[in-house]
């Protein structure tokens, strides 16, 4: 997989923290957070957010007054809803994962402890990284249409917060009973599909599905499981799971900077786990626009 050269700097030593106390450790770890950044030599400027429709106006302000580092804590969501304002600017993107699933903190190798993110927070090197984007709207990790959207729409948060993704998968076995598959054209072709994920790393719901998908290859995936019964889908969830080698015979895969993405029936999308786009759509990579703190270890990757 080819890789982009990067220049790699420390992080900077003030940073706003912005954390979603509603997402599913986010009250409970606030302050702590906040005194593992001081510990570490990082000056503070803290905001807990409780109402989640705040959360990106306080990103946009922070970025606005000129915020040398950004550090969001909450799930994929509020990290997805960050990065618009992010985009090709001198700020420094950096994450605490404290939602369910953290699937873009796993896909650039973030721990998912408190005291392991601070580490890679304060002692981590900075790299430019890829966004995804579904027509104008950048996101992190991994868009998805098929039984992803419809979980996203119906799953009560109280499930989540409670029971992480245990209560996720759970909620996912009663929305299967609701799925159809659908027909999917991918640039023009035809494919009977169960689930497409537009990826731009590898992770869905916290599990790694999209092997080939990385945040600095310069490159979209759209990947399709093909079929046209549940038993399919949910073979191919449990060979992926479980890193099986037949996981590749479930699924096609294309790859590209952009891709065209038409469903018939037209459905929903949800992008890093909330609805917020209908087919048809054009996916693209937003290539090396946000500088990011990552682990010492994958930026030499």
């Amino acid at each position: 997989m080819v890789r982009y050269a990067s220049p790699m700097t420390q992080p900077p030593r003030t940073a706003t923290l912005i954390v979603n106390t509603q997402s599913r450790r986010g009250a409970d770890v606030f302050d702590q957070a906040c005194q593992l950044l001081r510990d570490g030599g990082i000056t503070v400027d803290a905001h807990p957010i409780k109402d989640p429709k705040d959360l990106t106006s306080t990103v946009e302000q922070a970025v606005a007054d000129g915020a040398e580092m950004i550090i969001v804590g909450g799930g994929d969501g509020s990290l997805s809803s960050s990065v618009d304002y992010l985009v090709d600017t001198d700020t420094v993107f950096a994450l605490l994962p404290l939602g369910t699933a953290n699937s873009f903190a796993r896909s650039v190798g973030i721990p998912l402890d408190l005291p392991g993110a601070v580490d890679v927070i304060v002692n981590g090197t900075v790299r430019k990284v890829d966004l995804g984007m579904i027509d104008e709207d950048y996101y992190a990790n991994c868009a998805a249409i098929g039984l992803a959207p419809l979980i996203a729409e119906t799953v009560p948060h109280w499930l989540k917060r409670w029971f992480g993704r245990i209560g996720y998968f759970t909620w996912a076995g009663v929305s299967l009973l609701r799925f159809k598959p659908f027909v999917l054209f991918v640039d023009g072709e035809k494919v009977k599909a169960l689930e497409v994920r537009i990826a731009n790393g590898p992770f869905q719901g916290g599990t790694e599905v999209v092997d080939d998908a990385d945040v600095m290859s310069g490159d979209i995936v759209v990947q399709v499981v093909i079929g046209t019964t549940r038993a399919a889908l949910l073979w191919s969830w449990f060979a992926s799971t479980l890193r099986l080698p037949h996981r590749k015979q479930t699924t096609r895969e294309f790859r590209g900077t952009s891709i065209q993405v038409q469903t018939d029936p037209p459905l929903p999308i949800s992008i890093d786990g909330e609805i917020a786009a209908h087919t048809p759509v054009t996916a693209h990579v937003a290539s090396k626009s946000m500088r990011m703190v990552i682990p010492h270890k994958r930026a030499a990757q």
